[in-house]
């Protein structure tokens, strides 16, 4: 019974060394090191590819943000801010009521068919939108200039860059409600285009957020 009883407080300590151990390694050293790692060798993206203005984080490379104008008693969306550059449509994503500090969006798709009269409708409208809103007395856009991404929402509703074409679109009706010459606009957009990824992957775009703290520098100092 003896030899038994010290059996089992034997096994119990041998495991309970195991589990101090295991819980050590794995749930300590291991998480340290890899953070070390991460915060010695890819720091940004290691805390988000945060993005900073006038000396404070603004938001990530990596989240879209919307610029809307203070939502209007009566109305169930707000209008958009037209004097900065738009990001791509949010249809049916709601608002986010958690974290509030970016006016981030909450994440999802439409998750609507190609040929849902719902999402048609919203394209079409979407489309009308952004021709009426882009035009100015010097500039008319066409509905055919209209790209895709501009019209449409991404996958998550997050995504935070758009075309080179369809930030092209939006240079004169920023520049004019900037009071900026179109030149000098889409000079900046011409320097927050990137190009594929490696020379093949992906597509060109621009990141939204860089490119309006860039004009919000550029109004500054006009």
């Amino acid at each position: 019974m003896n030899n038994s009883v010290s059996n089992t407080a034997r096994l119990l300590g041998a495991g309970l060394r195991a589990l101090l151990v295991l819980t050590l390694v794995t749930g300590v050293i291991y998480p340290l090191v890899v953070t070390g790692i991460a915060q010695g060798l890819f720091s940004n993206k290691a805390n988000g590819s945060e993005i900073k203005a006038d000396g404070k984080v603004v938001g990530s490379s990596l989240i879209g943000q919307a610029y809307n104008l203070p939502l209007k008693k009566g109305e169930e969306t707000p209008a958009p801010d037209l004097k900065w550059f738009q990001g791509r449509p949010q249809n049916g994503l709601g608002t986010n009521s958690v974290n509030t500090q970016y006016k981030l969006i909450l994440s999802g798709a439409t998750n609507r068919s190609g040929d849902n009269e719902e999402l048609i409708q919203w394209v079409k409208d979407a489309k009308a939108a952004v021709v009426k809103d882009n035009s100015t007395a010097g500039y008319k856009v066409k509905p055919s200039q209209v790209p895709a991404d501009a019209v449409t929402s991404s996958g998550s509703g997050l995504d935070p860059n758009i075309s080179p074409s369809y930030a092209d679109i939006q240079v004169h009706r920023v520049a004019e409600k900037n009071g900026l010459s179109a030149d000098q606009v889409q000079k900046l957009v011409d320097e927050h285009t990137d190009g594929r990824t490696l020379g093949f992957m992906g597509e060109p775009r621009v990141n939204v957020l860089e490119l309006n703290i860039a004009l919000k520098e550029l109004v500054a100092k006009s």
